[in-house]
């Protein structure tokens, strides 16, 4: 497939899977993105032909979209470009909420093809979307980071002091966007930051730092109350780079965050903070461990 891509994101995991991808492949293409995505091309890729999505379709052969459900501007230009005959692609960029990721006003609006970038990522999609093609592609932006991952930790100090990286989602958002409750899921972001944060010395001791990531979508100042919950040191993240937030961490939590996976590109210890009453976290990996279970087990990390 060598002609002319249309380029469509919204979502911040999205938008850094689809500009690795750009950025590793020789496409002609046009770019067109809103929401956190702005950010995260304008920085990886400066040089690429930002348009609106009539412009882009225009000229367009296929789209190549995200899979974000923070908004409706992804399956949009999915149902656009299928009216107009050109064949549309979604790449999916995680491991849950498949379904709702393509439902539109009480519809299921499905790509032409669906490309995942894991094993586990393809069986989930399988056993959802049958009639729909599922490829299994290399995933650029984790291809991305282990690059990263290896300069950075090349140059950066050992530290024997202990960090925690707390990477947040709007999780309330999207229940009440998609369900009308922000409490569908059984709880809220806040729930879990709370749960972590009293219950941190269930999971280790001493702690030096904690970092406070908003997700890319979020006001910088969400979290603010947090320090009011705990006398350790608390700082907000958010300024550096996901992966080198990362890297200056020994410990990553979160509940159901790509950011999590990418901690354990990095070889981080990696928790989820889900507070009891909560879903089962639904990330597949692993070797992501259970707050709740830590607790209940009464562990200390020394």
């Amino acid at each position: 497939m060598t002609e002319h891509v249309t380029i469509v994101s919204h979502d911040a995991g999205g938008a850094e899977i689809l500009s690795s991808w750009l950025n590793r492949n020789n496409y002609p293409a046009s770019v067109v993105v809103a929401g956190p995505a702005k950010k995260i091309f304008r920085r990886k890729c400066p040089q690429a032909d930002f348009l609106k999505l009539n412009d882009a379709l225009t000229k367009s052969s296929w789209v190549l979209s995200g899979t974000g459900w923070e908004s409706n501007f992804e399956r949009q230009a999915i149902v656009k470009a299928r009216d107009l005959g050109i064949k549309t692609i979604a790449f999916l960029d995680h491991w849950v909420n498949y379904r709702e990721r393509f439902e539109e006003n009480g519809f299921t609006v499905l790509p032409d093809e669906i490309w995942v970038g894991d094993i586990e990522a393809k069986r989930i999609a399988n056993n959802l979307f049958n009639q729909t093609p599922i490829l299994l592609k290399p995933n650029p932006y984790f291809e991305d980071l282990l690059n990263e991952i290896t300069v950075i930790q090349q140059v950066k100090a050992k530290t024997e002091k202990v960090r925690v990286l707390y990477v947040c989602e709007p999780i309330s958002n999207h229940a009440l966007k998609q369900h009308g409750d922000v409490r569908h899921w059984g709880y809220t972001e806040q729930d879990a930051l709370r749960f972590f944060l009293k219950n941190i010395y269930a999971i280790f001791k001493p702690i030096d730092l904690i970092t406070i990531r908003p997700h890319p979508s979020e006001w910088k100042d969400k979290y603010k109350w947090a320090n009011s919950e705990t006398h350790l040191p608390i700082q907000f993240g958010g300024k550096k780079t996901l992966i080198e937030e990362i890297i200056e961490s020994n410990i990553v939590v979160g509940c159901e965050s790509m950011a999590m996976v990418v901690g354990l590109l990095a070889k981080k210890r990696v928790l989820s903070s889900i507070p009891p009453g909560g879903r089962p976290c639904q990330l597949p990996q692993l070797d992501i461990e259970n707050l709740q279970q830590l607790v209940r087990n009464g562990r200390l990390y020394i």
